[in-house]
């Protein structure tokens, strides 16, 4: 408890009390760069115990009364649950609150303290703060709403606030440290095991090589006995399916001769009707031309008819609205002759009003000037009753003012006599305790030596230094120190030993890092050149496509942006091409990869649904030029895909429940 008052010390090593209460600077944490600012504000509260109630608080005065331990102040938490939050922000400024972090059961205690105190960054904010205290942050200038604080600032300021908090955050810190260098640890143990098995594996490679090799042969050796069972189902399915065909032959040969003698029936009924057909067209455009003569001769009739009524119907109209017309007339020449009567009398109302108003503003005028003599009166009073009063209250202030001066002096007189009475009971304790005198005994008697007291006091302060310097005998020192020693040697040994493996672990990694970046490298740009060449195959030569990476400086985390621009089009990203390019796009990658290592098998699921038939062209062509090195196992319903592979293997059902595998080998037919 160092650097707190005496009281805050002795209620903290007290028992009877509860000290496990905390201090308000211990229970609020800032954040480094506004640490000063917000203990400018908190400065006359960092030293205030936080009880919970009025009796918990009470008991701690009692005891520092009881002991003359001085005074302590407190906050009372259960005082704070209906305070409410209620402020203005100023511009340009952001809560203490939102810098500070604290405890939800203390919560409300930090918005009573700092719910009107904000940051600023500059000094722009103090002409118009808005009765909120403003702070700048690095704790230069504290405004108030009718105060302003500030200058330099001290070398131990921002260090009393938030001392509990930073220990915890420090204990956190040394806890993460450990564990780093127990990963460490760990990574170097599995670096020697990876050493070991680099080892162990280099003696099996020749093992595996030649177990690949009978692999290899096992597979070739299965691959010509699944031709040799395809080649044969294909014979057998052929001359089934020359019986087949030889039967639907002489079916439809006799299906043919059958329609032969039903056509000619039908040409001669043909005949026949097309005789009947003419003479009734022709009764027909005689009808028609009748009835097209008698229909124009209605329409010209119809038409005049409709002219002639309407002709009737506008001049009903026209002579129903002049009348109506007349009649608004009438009614306005009678409404503006009653108007002009009405004006008239208004009139002459409006000059007697007028003259007896002249009257009245002349009798007002002579009033004005009377009343205007009597304020003039009555505000010299005012100004005088008012002088006087502020000569009173002046020198009330100046009473007041005195009587707080001597309170204070009282005050600080009463705790100088309290000082004192504690150092001289300390002083007769002492005496007691450490050179059985007693005080009271020994303070009439006279002195027996001449030595000023001065050098008395200097030679028992030099006594007391060399007696503390001293200490007490520790019989056990040398075997502490040589334990300590060893212990010392092999920490520092295994310090060192941690650092050698740390180099080394960061070199290998280094070293890891710049091949796996470098074979990458190599990689990307072979795919990149595999890439536009297939691109240019699938579409055409004109058609361009890049492959570009995202972050070049971070090969090992960067992202690979694909770029394809066909012909007439300039898309911005790839999601902008249609669903035949983006297949297209993504058989040219696959391919560009497939280039590097191929693999003895690859199987493709439906990838030709979005293909026109153009473009499944090209997508069969490119298959066939790489069927020399692997197998292509391709999932599809598109024809053209169908009739340009080796081997069809279709399912059917032929009956309910049972799935059977007709394969059909167009290489026996080649």
């Amino acid at each position: 408890m160092e650097g707190y008052p005496e009281s805050i010390k002795f209620l903290h090593q007290n028992k009877e009390w509860n000290h496990t209460a905390p201090i308000l600077s211990d229970i609020i944490y800032v954040k480094e760069e506004f640490r000063t600012a917000v203990e400018n504000v908190l400065e006359p509260y960092l030293n205030y115990y936080v009880v919970n109630n009025l009796s918990e608080g009470l008991q701690a005065v009692h005891l520092l009364d009881n002991n003359q331990k001085g005074k302590a102040n407190f906050f009372l938490l259960d005082q704070f649950a209906e305070f409410r939050l209620d402020s203005h922000q100023p511009n340009n400024t952001f809560k203490a609150l939102d810098v500070i972090e604290v405890d939800d059961q203390y919560r409300k205690l930090a918005e009573y303290l700092l719910g009107n105190v904000y940051i600023a960054e500059n000094e722009a904010v103090l002409s118009n703060s808005n009765g909120a205290i403003v702070l700048e942050k690095t704790g230069k200038y504290v405004k108030g709403k009718y105060t302003l604080t500030g200058g330099s600032i001290g070398l131990f300021e921002g260090k009393k606030i938030g001392r509990a908090k930073n220990l915890e955050k420090l204990h956190e810190e040394i806890i993460d440290q450990e564990s780093v260098v127990n990963l460490l640890k760990s990574d170097i143990q599995f670096k020697h095991n990876e050493v070991i098995a680099f080892s162990d594996q280099l003696k099996e490679n020749a093992i595996k090589q030649t177990e690949q090799e009978i692999n290899q042969l096992t597979n070739q050796v299965f691959a010509a006995k699944n031709r040799i069972e395809n080649l044969l189902a294909a014979q057998q399915n052929g001359e089934q399916r020359l019986a087949d065909i030889n039967n639907r032959l002489q079916e439809e040969q006799d299906s043919i001769a059958e329609t032969r003698e039903q056509l000619i029936q039908l040409n001669d009924q043909l005949i026949a009707t097309s005789e009947e057909m003419k003479n009734v067209e022709q009764d027909y455009q005689a009808s028609e031309q009748a009835y097209h003569f008698a229909s124009g001769q209605f329409n010209e009739t119809n038409l005049q008819l409709t002219r002639q009524q309407s002709k009737i119907t506008a001049l009903k109209q026209e002579l129903l609205f002049k009348e109506n017309q007349l009649n608004d007339l009438h009614d306005q020449i009678k409404s503006n002759t009653a108007q002009l009567a009405e004006a008239e009398a208004d009139i002459v109302e409006g000059n007697e009003a007028l003259k007896e108003v002249d009257l009245l503003l002349v009798e007002l005028l002579r009033s004005k000037e009377e009343e205007e003599i009597k304020l003039n009166e009555a505000d010299q009073a005012y100004y005088n009753f008012r002088n006087a009063l502020q000569e009173k209250e002046s020198a009330l202030r100046l009473k007041v003012k005195s009587k707080e001066m001597i309170e204070h002096l009282f005050n600080e007189i009463k705790d100088k006599l309290n000082e004192l009475k504690l150092q001289l009971a300390g002083m007769k304790e002492r005496l007691s305790v450490e050179f059985k005198i007693e005080l009271d005994e020994i303070i009439d008697q006279e002195r027996t030596t001449d030595t000023p007291l001065e050098e008395l006091q200097a030679a028992s302060d030099r006594m007391r230094k060399r007696l503390e310097n001293m200490g007490e005998v520790n019989p056990t020192a040398i075997e502490a120190y040589t334990e300590m020693k060893k212990r010392y040697e092999f920490i520092l040994e295994q310090k060192n030993d941690l650092v050698t493996a740390k180099e080394s672990l960061l070199q290998t990694i280094l070293e890891v890092e710049a091949t796996a970046n470098q074979q990458f490298l190599e990689t990307f740009n072979k795919v990149r050149e595999n890439f536009q060449k297939v691109f240019k195959a699938l579409f055409t030569e004109e058609d361009t496509a890049d492959m570009v990476l995202v972050n070049p400086e971070n090969l090992a985390e960067t992202g690979i942006e694909i770029v394809a621009k066909p012909k007439g089009k300039r898309p911005s990203s790839i999601t902008q091409l249609s669903g035949g390019e983006k297949t297209l796009t993504a058989t040219a990658l696959l391919f560009a990869i497939y280039l590097i290592k191929p693999a003895p098998f690859c199987i493709l699921d439906e990838v030709d649904a979005p293909l026109d038939d153009a473009n499944v062209g090209k997508f069969t062509q490119m298959i066939k030029k790489f069927s020399d090195n692997s197998q292509f196992i391709i999932v599809t319903h598109n024809k053209q895909t169908m009739g340009a592979v080796d081997v069809i293997y279709g399912v059917t059902m032929q009956e309910p429940g049972v799935s059977k595998l007709v394969p059909v080998d167009f290489r026996s037919l080649n």
